[in-house]
């Protein structure tokens, strides 16, 4: 199959906007909590009214300010509820919005503001109010241009979101009225730029359409997630990245209650006491969890029960999924009566590390390992992996609980048509399409194809209409003897061994392929605990025998994938970690390959030698 559409499910006035879904909510029931907050009594709900009332008052300070509709206004923090409140505020005062991750570079921070025009700045708490005050004091770029920066810590030093708000009180009703409904459908809502894994970020024009028609027909696409009594989730990616941000309006659209939080140490005690019922994740996260299981396992002596139930797990998922495609009749008596077993066990340990609640979880951003979505579906947590990127409001295909095919990143949602182009690269055309690259003719002149959007992404629909991710059209490396390599399926094998933490592939114009590999601090803590070994540091390891041997391991199973032409026959231990911060990672833990690349050339060089 070369396409594949799913039709619209819901359409909406084109002079609505995004606005207009916590006003439905809000009319519909003004007491129900779309939000919870975490203070030191544990959870408190937000009423609709109460999110309301926080909003407009901000809107209205943002407008006794001079805000004019289509204004930028920048927005930088960590995720929390604060943030929700200001995004919405700029809305209704018909703004737009501008993430900026709380992880970005001086460099990076003057580039967005200034390619955005960024009028206003609001920022978490003092530490990044210096921050951007250093970037305005000393910007070459934007000259003498002066923002107001504003911090989101109601206690803080002024201005403040309470001084904001205490300054709007003159602000009548008819004026906030014509700022929130300046803006319709076809109107840029946010500015999200491109997370920089390829050249310098480009600003993606995020339309009110973008926005809510996608929440509105995620809504009715994902029932069982949303439409449920008492639907909750916690929200722990960065707001700054799109797919954060859509799933937070589709919460909104939905009713479910949304909970914030940017902790990574706290994440497990967040899911104890907030007891999700869905959950947005990233395959990291799954991973980490299935290795803490394990050496929980291993510390009590329980290792091979572990091993069993985690292979009855996937073995009763496999069988689900063949039957799912035809190709079975699913599980087996024997298969029935294991998993039952285990299902008393040892499974419900795996739910309640996830707050015991939880029915779904969502897997985006980056391939999450078929091995860990099989798991976790036998574990009873289905995994439903999507596919999107920042040009397609994040979601673009999606894998529901009646229509799940492992392995694959599901079926287009709804409003959405997917086209396999004659060199195998993805196109896109549908409801969460942007709007195309602020203020750059010549990105947007290669973006688009018959009114497709290029994704850069290689894949394949089957006859079902579902899409396989087959790689990065810039990540294919052709070797010296010209054969094809797509590296992603190698380091995603690869990156299943407990030991590593990054895996890349490298190759191109080489004589075979290799990888470069780096180690998971606690993940090599573990291990050299479950066999006696005295602890090593990263920098230890590469030299040690017995953790080249387990690598070599991991190697080899990700070679039994592949021809022997396109089969790692060397790798590399390093001992540094790729982070976000050494430049590596996108603050959605995507890999930067080029700059890997470009920072190892030296060890890629020696491989070679």
């Amino acid at each position: 199959m070369r396409e594949a559409s799913t039709g619209l499910l819901v359409d909406l006035n084109p002079d609505s906007n995004v606005t207009d879904l916590l006003l439905a909510q809000h009319a519909k029931d003004p007491v129900h909590a779309l939000y919870s907050r975490k203070g030191p009594a544990g959870w408190a709900d937000v009423t609709a009214q109460q999110f309301l009332d926080q909003v407009t008052a901000l809107a209205r300070g943002l407008i006794a300010g001079g805000i004019s509709p289509g204004e930028t206004v920048a927005v930088m923090s960590a995720t929390r509820y604060e943030w929700t409140v200001v995004d919405f505020a700029i809305w209704f005062a018909g703004g737009v919005s501008v993430p900026v991750y709380e992880t970005s570079s001086p460099s990076q921070i003057e580039w967005i503001l200034h390619d955005s025009g960024a009028r206003r700045v609001f920022v978490e708490d003092q530490a990044k109010a210096d921050l951007v005050g250093n970037v305005l004091d000393t910007s070459g770029l934007l000259g003498d241009r002066m923002l107001p920066v504003i911090r989101m810590d109601y206690d803080g030093a002024a201005p403040n979101l309470a001084s904001l708000a205490g300054a709007g009180a003159g602000v009548g009703a008819a004026e906030l009225e014509r700022h929130r409904a300046a803006a319709g459908l076809a109107d840029v809502a946010s500015l999200v730029y491109t997370s920089g894994t390829t050249g310098r970020p480009k600003g993606c024009q995020i339309t009110h359409g973008n926005f809510a028609l996608v929440a509105k027909n995620m809504v009715l696409f994902l029932p069982e997630l949303l439409l449920q009594p008492r639907s909750r989730t916690l929200m722990f990616l960065p707001l700054a990245h799109v797919l954060a941000r859509a799933v937070q309006v589709i919460c909104l659209s939905a009713g479910t209650t949304l909970g914030h939080t940017a902790n990574a140490r706290e994440l497990l005690a967040d899911l104890g006491s907030f007891q999700p019922t869905f959950l947005l994740a990233v395959p990291r996260i799954f991973e980490k969890i299935y290795a803490g299981a394990a050496h929980k396992a291993a510390l009590a002596g329980k290792i091979r029960l572990f091993d069993a139930a985690a292979v009855t797990a996937i073995q009763y998922s496999k069988a689900l999924d063949d039957a799912a495609r035809g190709r079975g009749p699913g599980p087996g008596p024997v298969s029935r009566a294991r998993h039952a077993l285990f299902d008393m066990l040892l499974y419900p340990k795996i739910r309640q590390v996830f707050g015991g609640r939880l029915g779904y979880t969502l897997s985006g951003a980056s391939p999450l390992s078929s091995n860990d979505a099989h798991f976790f579906r036998g574990a009873g947590i289905p995994v439903l992996e999507g596919y999107g990127l920042t040009e397609t409001t994040a979601p673009c295909t999606a894998n529901t609980p009646t229509r799940t095919r492992v392995g694959t990143v599901g079926i287009p949602i709804p409003g959405t048509t997917v086209r396999i182009a004659e060199d195998g690269e993805i196109l896109v055309k549908g409801i969460g399409v942007f709007k195309g690259y602020h203020a750059n003719a010549a990105a947007n002149a290669e973006a688009f194809v018959d009114g497709f959007f290029r994704t850069g992404d290689l894949g394949s629909l089957d006859a079902d209409g579902f899409l396989t991710i087959t790689g990065r059209k810039k990540d294919l490396l052709v070797t010296a003897g010209g054969k094809n390599v797509a590296p992603a399926p190698l380091e995603e094998k690869i990156r299943e061994h407990p030991l590593v933490a990054q895996a890349v592939v490298v190759g191109d114009g080489r004589p075979f392929v290799a990888a470069l590999v780096n180690l998971d601090p606690e993940g090599l803590e573990n291990w050299c605990a479950l066999r006696g070994l005295p602890a090593l540091d990263p920098a230890e390891a590469t030299g040690n025998e017995q953790v080249r041997a387990a690598i070599q391991g991991s190697v080899d199973a990700a070679n039994a994938l592949v021809s022997k032409a396109e089969s790692i026959r060397s790798f590399v231990i390093l001992a540094a970690d790729f982070t976000v911060e050494s430049g590596h990672l996108t603050p959605s833990l995507k890999l930067k390959r080029a700059a890997v690349v470009r920072d190892y050339e030296a060890n890629i060089s020696r491989i070679y030698g």
